[in-house]
């Protein structure tokens, strides 16, 4: 199948990114909003808008999910069952179950549902993960993760029944960041301060992984008007990765091997990684290959977060279950 249309279902915040990038691609877009926005977001970018999923299902051949996290499973079971391949925005879904059905839901349609965990396309940590596997700094002991911003402004975000809170929208990126680099998650411990569904809010969260790893993410939702700021630092026993969105443009390495030099990967700045990441899963549908992240993937991050969530919830270390579980049906939250 040729897919030349896009259906875009949203008409957010981050569609503002989607809609444009598929227009790059050379895609043809149509926009359907359930909040009436689906005209004036193709009036300022480009598309076209259509009154019904319907009229966009019937369009595209790939549909592209930017709603509110709460209405992913619906929105993306209705286009799998419609033979439609699927980009649905981070992350999958509430739950490991909901990821789990969403999943299977594709396989049975013989569709590909892909997860847009963008950060996988950010320059910086596509340097930090080649470094990792080519042992750059040996195998990692300990990595720290941060992602800090000022808190969202769309009333949803703040509502963690439809957005899973700070831990599940924000920091979903550091915890397959996480995972990419070191391996299985056994267990999580987490904190928050503040009030997710008000006021500032910071999330403490210590990963242990499987290889021995320890990570450290942290997360704030903070005042209006913050700077965004996001970064890493990666160490072993042969060198350290560190990035700061603030302090540097690229990834730094400070390492035995070639301690002469520094770790300056190449960086094309006019190159957005949502367009990136559109690019990559539009390339995996044309040739059937894999795209850069996979749906187990997100599944895995949703169950991280989960157990994020349950941690700070019941004030105690939690054990994930890492067993696969894409089954339609699955009750478990991914957790014992």
């Amino acid at each position: 199948m040729t897919a030349s249309t896009v259906g875009l279902v949203g008409a957010g915040g981050i569609a503002q990114v989607h809609l444009p990038g598929w227009l790059d691609l050379g895609f043809d877009v149509v926009v359907h909003s359930i909040d009436g926005k689906a005209r004036e977001l193709t009036d300022r970018f480009g598309g076209r808008a259509v009154d019904s999923m319907d009229e966009l299902l019937d369009a595209a051949q790939i549909v592209d999910v930017v709603t509110p996290t709460d209405t992913h499973r619906l929105i993306v079971e209705r286009a799998a069952a419609a033979g439609k391949h699927v980009v649905c925005e981070k992350p999958l879904a509430l739950t490991v179950a909901d990821s789990a059905a969403m999943i299977a839901a594709c396989s049975r349609a013989g569709v590909r549902l892909f997860p847009a965990h963008v950060v996988r396309y950010f320059h910086a940590y596509t340097a930090m993960q080649a470094a990792v596997a080519a042992g750059r700094v040996g195998t990692p002991a300990a990595q720290r993760f941060y992602r800090i911003g000022s808190a969202p402004k769309q009333p949803w975000f703040r509502d963690r029944a439809r957005s899973g809170g700070l831990a599940m929208d924000q920091l979903i990126h550091d915890f397959d960041q996480a995972r990419f680099s070191a391996g299985e998650v056994e267990t999580v411990y987490a904190t928050r301060t503040g009030d997710e569904g008000a006021g500032p809010t910071t999330v403490q969260a210590i990963l242990r992984h499987r290889s021995g790893t320890i990570t450290h993410v942290n997360g704030v939702w903070g005042r209006p008007g913050l700077g965004f700021r996001y970064g890493f630092t990666v160490v072993g026993p042969d060198g350290l990765l560190e990035h700061d969105s603030l302090r540097y443009p690229v990834l730094q390495y400070d390492g035995l091997a070639d301690a002469d030099k520094g770790y300056l990967p190449p960086v094309d700045p006019a190159s957005s990684p949502y367009t990136a990441e559109l690019a990559d899963f539009a390339r995996a549908i044309r040739d059937g290959s894999p795209a850069r992240v996979s749906a187990e993937d997100a599944l895995e991050a949703v169950r991280i977060a989960t157990a994020v969530n349950r941690s700070i919830d019941e004030h105690t270390e939690i054990a994930l279950d890492t067993a696969p579980s894409l089954h339609a049906g699955d009750d478990r939250e991914g957790e014992r």
